[in-house]
């Protein structure tokens, strides 16, 4: 037992130091996304081509298509990118975009649909991206890519082009941002993806992209080889961009006024389905960041296994449960304090959400303590396979730059 007893003040010593880091960082964060917030996005406002690959229709999808139509953004071209025009989603992006005049500066962005057809060697969202791009008009300046099952504000791409007015800005990004639902599942969700979402911040050099609201300009998109070199063969957009970015010494600006409301509900396997796919996603594309999860994940979860079972033991003395109960009641609070900032944050970005955050935000901290639970099965299933499935097609993620189709419903 008191070999037990020093292992676990040692583990609980690391974890409790973690933690006390992971604080600092949540407060840095909220004080970064409130700097943010308090500034105008600014007034550089070039040409841009904002690309938004589809397929299917999501809930509130004619919502989440009229919400990029009306952005409050003097001249963008705005290209949906499908598949096939057989795709449910063709006919509905027909007949929304055709409720409107012709296009023009003052009814709205120049609006194209254009079929990608079909890719046996990178992902259909990739594949439809890169058609999106040769549709690109030939005066643009900069490149936006988004996601069609997101809402972004009317501010958003003002917000998400300003950052780039900096020269030493290669990639402006901003995050999803799931807002809790009705179901369990849905909380769940909220509570995993934003601990993910807050280790963005004022750190440029070591931002991810995010391929749901990313903007760059379109000549560095070309300098980089983007399209010929990171895209050619792969599944993930954005950590596609994000390497490339690094590759050339980039710098990728996190805007917290591009984080982009996500609510889907959701049962546990859907949820699951989910979360194992961004984790094996990352173990190929960014291997270092999925050690560096995997190392957090199992420090935290054999951390408190060892305390409970110091706990439970039948020859712990009262000392020794003492101390590790204050232990892991210590960690579990910093965790919680951690979380509470998200979910001030989720209040302060989308004002417009008060009534909901109100009935179910407390998700984001009462849901906390298991996040690190679910990520552990989410990395131990990411170290077990390359097979992921994503709107119906069925993948083998051979290498960062391999993939291959299996099977395409």
């Amino acid at each position: 037992m008191a070999t037990s007893m020093k292992a676990f003040l040692v583990l609980g010593i690391l974890l409790a130091i973690q933690s006390l880091v992971s604080l600092r960082d949540g407060f840095r964060f909220l004080r970064y996304v409130r700097h943010c917030l308090g500034n105008p996005p600014g007034n550089y406002l070039p040409r841009a081509a904002v690309i938004l690959p589809c397929k299917g229709l999501d809930d509130g999808f004619d919502a989440n298509v009229v919400s990029y139509m009306t952005q409050d953004y003097p001249h963008y071209q705005l290209i949906f990118a499908l598949a096939s025009e057989q795709d449910p989603a063709w006919d509905r992006l027909t007949e929304l975009t055709g409720r409107r005049p012709a296009a023009s500066p003052a009814a709205g962005p120049h609006v194209a649909l254009v079929a990608a057809g079909y890719s046996d060697g990178r992902g259909e969202k990739v594949n439809n991206l890169l058609r999106g791009v040769e549709a690109v008009a030939p005066q643009t300046e900069v490149l936006v890519f988004a996601d069609a099952d997101a809402r972004p504000k009317a501010d958003w791409l003002r917000s998400l082009v300003a950052p780039l007015a900096d020269p030493g800005v290669t990639v402006s990004t901003g995050f999803r941002w799931y807002l809790p639902g009705d179901t369990f599942a849905s909380r769940l969700r909220a509570a995993w993806d934003t601990s993910i979402a807050t280790m963005l911040g004022d750190h440029d050099r070591s931002n991810i992209a995010w391929g749901g609201s990313m903007a760059v300009r379109a000549e560095e998109f070309r300098r980089l080889r983007v399209a010929e070199a990171y895209w050619a063969r792969t599944a993930s957009d954005d950590y596609a961009v994000t390497r490339a970015v690094r590759d050339a010494g980039g710098r990728i600006h996190f805007q917290p006024r591009c984080l982009v409301a996500s609510r889907e509900e959701s049962t546990i396997g859907a949820f699951l389905h989910w979360a194992n796919r961004q984790i094996i996603l990352t173990r190929v594309y960014a291997a270092r960041l999925w050690l560096l999860g995997l190392a957090s994940c199992l420090l935290y979860c054999g951390t408190f296994v060892l305390g409970l079972v110091l706990l439970a033991a039948p020859s712990s003395s009262p000392t020794v449960r003492l101390l590790a109960a204050t232990v892991l009641g210590m960690i579990l609070a910093l965790g919680i304090a951690k979380a509470r900032i998200r979910a001030i944050v989720a209040r302060e970005v989308f004002p417009e959400e008060s009534q909901s955050l109100r009935r179910h935000g407390s998700c984001y901290w009462r849901l906390a303590p298991l996040v690190p639970w679910v990520m552990l099965v989410n990395f131990i299933t990411a170290a077990l396979t390359r097979h992921i499935e994503w709107r119906g097609v069925r993948y083998y993620l051979r290498s960062a730059n391999a993939v291959r189709v299996l099977k395409r419903d």
